[in-house]
């Protein structure tokens, strides 16, 4: 596979002139596969992010990683890099132990960014899982990720997002937010998303086709299927979303291979139950494995 590449945050240049005024960390995570299952290769870091070890609920053939970031979240001037490879055959699970959190940001308005890269080979599988990220008001934060997936290669992968602090009844009513994900199979674009928040676009906020005053948003992308999925699997997954009445507003849709799930919600908890559940239902379909969530989940 090509070497990963780091996708530069726009703006992000202006911050380094301020090096006292921000933190960068930064994250390189290889998993291949030998004769005794998958491994960790590399876990490269520098800065507060890293990994301690991988593990095994499932047998040694798909390591579970925990992304460790002290800190918490992102101040002004701070930057995230993550890049993640697993390569040709062999299978990992990324999670973080608890939500990002992009904070107020400060007078000096230094980006608070994330960008994160993930590649997966063919014969492999990623599950790119983390907890939600919480926008606070008056943040100023742009998050990216890309996806590469070679062909023969299954993802997937949520991103939750919880703008302002809903369970304090402060709304995400100053600062700003760009939120990009793209997904390329074989270099061909598959889905390729942008949210941007604040300044001329605060009317997304409340818009129908919009936010519609949902505080919290959520997107589940699981893929490439080998076929279109069972209408009795489909059914499943709307049946998960019904049981959850008025707490989400929710729609899945098939897009080429891939199965796409959107929510919104007033509860970031809600979301990420919600999202878990579509996972654990089509995880044995796009895997073969049944679900197995990270213990740190339950802690």
């Amino acid at each position: 596979m090509n070497q990963l590449a780091i996708v530069d945050i726009p703006n992000i240049a202006e911050a380094r002139g301020t090096q006292a005024s921000r933190w960068y960390a930064d994250l390189e995570l290889w998993f291949e596969r030998d004769a005794r299952g998958c491994r960790l290769a590399r876990n490269r870091h520098s800065g507060p992010l890293y990994v301690q070890k991988p593990f095994f609920p499932e047998g040694r053939d798909l390591a579970h990683v925990y992304l460790l970031h002290p800190p918490g979240g992102l101040v002004s001037g701070d930057r995230l890099d993550i890049r993640v490879e697993v390569r040709e055959n062999a299978a990992a699970l990324v999670t973080t132990t608890g939500a990002g959190r992009v904070y107020r940001a400060r007078p000096d308005g230094l980006l608070q960014g994330q960008n994160t890269v993930l590649q997966v080979a063919a014969g492999a599988s990623l599950e790119w899982l983390p907890l939600e990220n919480i926008a606070y008001p008056g943040a100023n934060g742009a998050m990216h990720t890309r996806v590469d997936i070679a062909p023969g290669g299954k993802f997937a992968g949520w991103e939750i997002t919880s703008l302002g602090l809903p369970a304090c009844d402060e709304p995400f009513a100053s600062g700003r937010l760009t939120q990009r994900l793209e997904i390329f199979r074989a270099g061909v674009p598959l889905l390729v998303e942008s949210l941007r928040i604040g300044g001329a676009d605060d009317s997304v906020l409340n818009a129908g086709a919009g936010l519609r005053n949902f505080p919290v948003n959520g997107l589940l992308v699981m893929g490439p299927f080998a076929a279109t999925l069972p209408e009795e699997l489909m059914t499943s997954c709307r049946e998960i979303i019904a049981g959850y009445g008025q707490r989400c507003l929710a729609g899945i849709t098939q897009v080429a291979d891939m199965f796409v799930a959107r929510v919104l919600g007033h509860c970031a908890f809600d979301v990420r139950r919600l999202l878990t559940a579509l996972w654990a239902q089509l995880r044995p379909e796009l895997l073969g494995r049944e679900p197995c969530a990270p213990r740190i989940w339950r802690t």
